[in-house]
């Protein structure tokens, strides 16, 4: 159609740069994750990650979903797991329906996006957490996360494919503040800016490790439940670079592998 190239690029020119990225873990169809391309772009998100599709990447059905957000599919990162996709990530909310015995803020969209967008303004890198269409997410990937959003619908048919989950939230961020022109984002500041779940996770393998050199777990059935809860605790904290730079000198200094290092 005449002047669909120019459409395109014109809306690829026009995303918040700021806004939160959009990971989708283990998507089941093309489709569904060329419509949740569709509503990003929609709302000034570009973003994408995609966490083990079921069907491979590239996807032309995804393409041809799309309906013009070529950009924000073809810029798409694939990541082999949710640790990896929020790596450099510092503040991420999760979308689940199902009630979890995790203690994390459960937030509606519109107080959720608040809360990132204060985040944001500390220097935080955001990111938006959605599971697979039939089973959720893992528990072991919801700990990542630093609250749950839950969109309040018919208590007897909450019912929503992927692309309307992601069209809520994006459309939430797009309310919530000034046009994208209007309101880059932020420099980190430092050391004292948000730790990104990278040197989080960096941390916990640091801090498991020498757990289990110290027979800290009872029994090997009882450590997954045990390393669940914990990080868990620690991603209630809101930690900084420079927390995780001391508790991972505290461990160092417990365990007598010498003086503390800086960096992660």
């Amino acid at each position: 159609m005449a002047g669909s190239g120019r459409r395109k690029a014109c809306a690829a020119a026009h995303v918040d740069a700021g806004a939160p990225a959009v990971i989708l873990v283990r998507p089941q169809l093309g489709e569904n994750i060329g419509t949740a391309a569709r509503a990003m772009l929609n709302c000034g998100l570009a973003d994408l990650r995609l966490v083990q599709p079921r069907d491979g990447w590239p996807n032309v059905k995804a393409l041809g979903a799309a309906s013009g957000a070529d950009a924000v599919l073809s810029a798409a990162r694939v990541c082999g797991s949710v640790a990896e996709a929020v790596g450099d990530l510092s503040l991420v909310h999760a979308t689940t329906a199902r009630p979890r015995e995790m203690l994390k803020p459960v937030l509606a969209p519109r107080a959720g996006i608040a809360a990132m967008r204060a985040g944001a303004g500390r220097g935080a890198r955001l990111g938006l957490l959605f599971g697979p269409e039939k089973a959720g997410l893992k528990n072991e990937e919801l700990v990542l996360a630093d609250a749950i959003v839950q969109i309040p619908l018919n208590p007897a048919f909450a019912s929503l494919n992927l692309a309307q989950a992601v069209l809520i939230m994006a459309y939430e961020w797009r309310l919530s503040g000034p046009a994208p022109e209007e309101a880059p984002p932020p420099e980190p500041a430092g050391s004292a800016r948000p730790a990104t779940k990278g040197e989080i996770l960096h941390f916990f393998e640091h801090l498991e490790g020498a757990l289990d050199a110290r027979g800290f777990y009872p029994t090997p059935e009882m450590r997954p439940r045990m390393v669940l809860n914990m990080r868990a605790m620690f991603e209630r904290i809101s930690l900084t670079r420079q927390d995780v730079q001391t508790l991972r000198g505290v461990v160092r200094a417990l365990t007598g592998k010498g003086p503390p290092r800086t960096g992660s």
